[in-house]
């Protein structure tokens, strides 16, 4: 769990595993909203309509909606356990589709749970996993003689430069995790001064893998 954020799926993959002579292949997106993902699962039963089963779990609008589907299978034996494995693993705005070919062999309920799980699991480490953090915008504004000192200043942080303006001055917006309590200070001491710095609020911002 992210104190200073939240986690979401980093890629779109297919993945496939066979289980007593059944297919299953996972299939995982970020999905920021409901349409999103309900335009995921809906892609996923189109490309597979003769499947045997279509089931699915998302979590989205960041963390705010959750819905499961068994798409037939017996109650609680996919879509719930899939949705666990969302939720142990702190994902939002991730979904899950785990489509099945019934091979023959019927796995029973708790042979089931076990088959979705391990499939959503199984889908979720091929796909990975990112951090989306919640940072602190702010603008800031210097003369272009400080520019190079600017750059080598904010090597030392966590950052992502969200907007880069030359004009009569150096106008800048950077991002910071909001946990960095000292970016303002620090620069200001770096600049002596001759720097203004406005703060633009918040937003999430994905800085790297992890």
């Amino acid at each position: 769990m992210s104190i200073n954020g939240y986690f979401r799926v980093k890629n779109s993959i297919e993945k496939e595993v066979v289980i007593e002579k059944s297919r299953f292949i996972a299939y995982t997106k970020m999905t920021p909203t409901e349409e999103d993902a309900k335009a995921f699962v809906d892609s996923i039963k189109k490309k597979h309509p003769f499947a045997t089963h279509n089931c699915y779990a998302y979590v989205t609008e960041g963390g705010k909606v959750a819905r499961f589907s068994d798409d037939g299978e017996p109650q609680g034996t996919a879509g719930i356990p899939m949705l666990e494995v969302l939720k142990n693993r702190g994902l939002k705005d991730t979904a899950v589709v785990v489509t099945r070919y019934f091979g023959g062999i019927k796995l029973g309920a708790g042979g089931l749970v076990r088959a979705y799980s391990s499939t959503t699991s199984l889908g979720l480490d091929t796909a990975g996993v990112e951090e989306n953090v919640l940072s602190n915008v702010y603008k800031i504004t210097f003369g272009y003689d400080k520019y190079s000192l600017f750059l080598k200043f904010i090597e030392k942080y966590k950052h992502s430069v969200i907007f880069s303006d030359f004009n009569q001055d150096v106008l800048v917006k950077v991002a910071v995790p909001s946990q960095t309590t000292d970016f303002c200070d620090k620069l200001i001491d770096c600049f002596l001064g001759k720097v203004v710095i406005e703060d633009d609020g918040q937003t999430f911002v994905v800085y790297g893998d992890l």
